[in-house]
């Protein structure tokens, strides 16, 4: 994927973030379970294929 950033600090911070949950099981558990929770209380307005 291609993203573009506007600031190199978001930049950094999206790479730490991506770090962080592809190397750290605990955080990759937490986010697992904050996804799911996330997707059963909010339903796509559109629906794309």
């Amino acid at each position: 994927n291609y993203r573009r950033y506007r600031t190199r600090d978001e930049a950094r911070s999206d790479i730490f973030d991506y770090i962080e949950r592809f190397h750290n099981p605990r955080m990759r558990r937490r986010l697992t379970k904050q996804d799911q929770q996330f997707s059963a209380d909010f339903k796509p307005s559109v629906i794309t294929g």
